[in-house]
């Protein structure tokens, strides 16, 4: 059986758990073992499952080389206490596995898990000011209209003033925008957005959107000092000042300039269990428990790494300002923990960066209901995480400009035309991705063309119009558009094509007077000879 990538999308964690579970049965290799003077058919030693078992998770892109043996040990307990494997005894239900000589198989039902069927939370529809009904005290002149498709009539009208014909119009201002439609507006994009690059028909089952609050989207926009940082508007959500300069000190050492007291040996390995303690005893993990299923869905894009990232960019954009903030400050200290030659071992046995990851993954991601693939799926996350954090702690600046050209056109005054109940309104930006020169070529002829094309068709098939209006309107299409007219009327036989003229009828010829007058009979003379 082949390892394939587990992408985006709903119960992910539980589809990893299953598509482990199946390469492991499928590849582990089973024989005879002999144990306290008696044989066992198809078993394998549990140091055997561990070599297999990480080699397997090592080799697979959704987990990747850094998983360690230790985690492989983790996940083999849990193995046992979910009856994936058993003891040769068939004891089970306990996580008492061991990297040792104790003999294992497989038991012959199916380990694998049911998808959970979660509560539906129903789609939140995003409710935008509604432009139909008036305030109390504003007339009617200020009620924006809907947008309507253009056709020719309406075509001639808008062009009109270039042969001197001016309809009346008057101006349609917009209701002013609140805060909150404003907040509401940030959710709603950011959400849509957030749908489209995970691949996803709904966010529903990895996400409640009840639960996203646009306060804290908009405020993790704004309110950023010059390095990128969350600024707080409630200073007692602030880290304590001694877990910042403890970070602080790890961060930049050996410049620990916030620490008067001298160091000592194994001081920088106190200050860092200070710091993994202090993480440690939240009751929540920085990304919450609500965000979970998103994060790890994201995780089934991170061998796309331009969508990895902003998909991370708008998932943390979703996090309450105070976590948002801890997260920056946490995994920028441990990247430069990582990268800092100058700073003594943080432990004897493990390298600094692998220590990082397994110290603060927990405190970065995991489930409410402590699921079997929790630690793995963290350390791929906060992997990740540190390699890309300058990026990834960032506001999408492509996202922000988008809505605020958004909210600024939804803020802009409109002209109505009298008579009409109608508005050639743009519609709301959409997003964008890079595409080919070519391919741009293309699209900028064919994109720009095709509408008039159509336009200039429907002018010209059109029978309900007098021949004279239809020139009318033809000779004005000419002058704006004369490419796309040249197109469709390449000579002024095809143009002539629209407007037969009427031939006159010529009386018919008469036969006899085509014939002549009647000759008489004329004797030749003949010569003779």
């Amino acid at each position: 059986m082949e390892p394939r990538l587990v992408g985006p999308g709903p119960y992910r964690a539980t589809r990893l758990w299953n598509e482990i579970i199946e390469l492991f049965r499928a590849g582990m290799p089973l024989r005879k073992h002999r144990s306290r003077f008696k044989s066992y058919e198809r078993c394998f030693k549990a140091s055997e499952a561990v070599d297999c078992l990480h080699e397997l998770l090592g080799s697979n892109q959704n987990f990747g080389p850094e998983v360690t043996r230790n985690q492989t040990v983790k996940l083999l307990k849990k193995f046992l206490k979910n009856h994936v494997i058993e003891d040769i005894k068939g004891r089970w239900g306990k996580e008492d596995f061991q990297d040792d000589g104790h003999l294992y198989r497989f038991p012959p039902s199916s380990p694998l898990k049911s998808y959970p069927k979660k509560p539906s939370c129903g789609k939140e529809v995003i409710k935008f000011p509604d432009w139909n009904e008036p305030k109390a005290g504003i007339s009617q002149e200020h009620i924006p209209v809907k947008s309507v498709a253009m056709n020719s009539e309406m075509w001639y009208k808008r062009h009109s003033i270039a042969i001197g014909e001016v309809p009346a119009c008057k101006l349609v201002f917009r209701r002013e925008l609140t805060q909150t439609n404003i907040e509401e507006i940030w959710k709603s994009m950011t959400l849509s957005r957030l749908q489209k690059v995970l691949g996803l028909e709904s966010l529903d089952e990895v996400l409640d959107t009840k639960l996203v609050n646009s306060k804290h989207i908009v405020q993790n926009a704004y309110n950023v000092n010059k390095q990128g940082i969350v600024t707080l508007e409630d200073k007692s959500k602030e880290l304590p000042h001694w877990i910042l300069s403890a970070m602080k000190c790890l961060a930049n050492w050996p410049s620990c300039s916030d620490l008067k007291q001298p160091t000592y040996s194994g001081f920088e390995r106190d200050v860092f269990k200070t710091i993994v303690d202090y993480f440690g005893q939240m009751k929540e993990p920085l990304l919450t428990f609500n965000f979970f299923d998103v994060f790890v869905s994201v995780l089934g894009l991170l061998q796309k790494h331009s969508k990895a990232i902003e998909a991370l960019q708008i998932s943390c954009l979703l996090l309450p300002p105070e976590n948002r903030k801890r997260l920056q400050l946490l995994v920028r200290m441990m990247a430069r923990i990582s990268l800092n030659k100058d700073l003594p071992p943080l432990s004897e046995s493990v390298r600094t960066r692998t220590l990082m990851v397994q110290a603060f993954s927990r405190c970065i991601l995991c489930s409410k209901d402590e699921m079997d693939l929790d630690e793995l799926l963290a350390a791929k996350l906060v992997s990740f995480l540190m390699d890309n954090y300058q990026e990834i702690l960032s506001v999408p600046s492509a996202l922000k400009s988008s809505i605020e050209e958004h909210v600024v056109h939804l803020q802009r005054v409109q002209i109505k035309y009298a008579g009409d109940d109608t508005d050639a309104t743009f519609p709301p930006p959409s997003f964008c991705h890079q595409i080919s020169t070519d391919e741009f070529e293309y699209q900028r002829a064919t994109g720009s063309q095709e509408p008039l094309a159509a336009l200039l068709e429907e002018i010209a098939m059109n029978k309900e119009i007098s021949v004279k209006d239809k020139r009318k309107k033809l000779k004005q299409f000419q002058k704006s558009y004369p490419e796309v007219y040249k197109v469709r009327f390449p000579t002024p036989e095809t143009e002539a094509v629209l407007f037969p003229e009427k031939t006159k009828q010529k009386p018919p010829i008469l036969l006899w007077a085509l014939k002549k007058p009647f000759q008489p009979f004329h004797r030749t003379r003949s010569f003779r000879m």
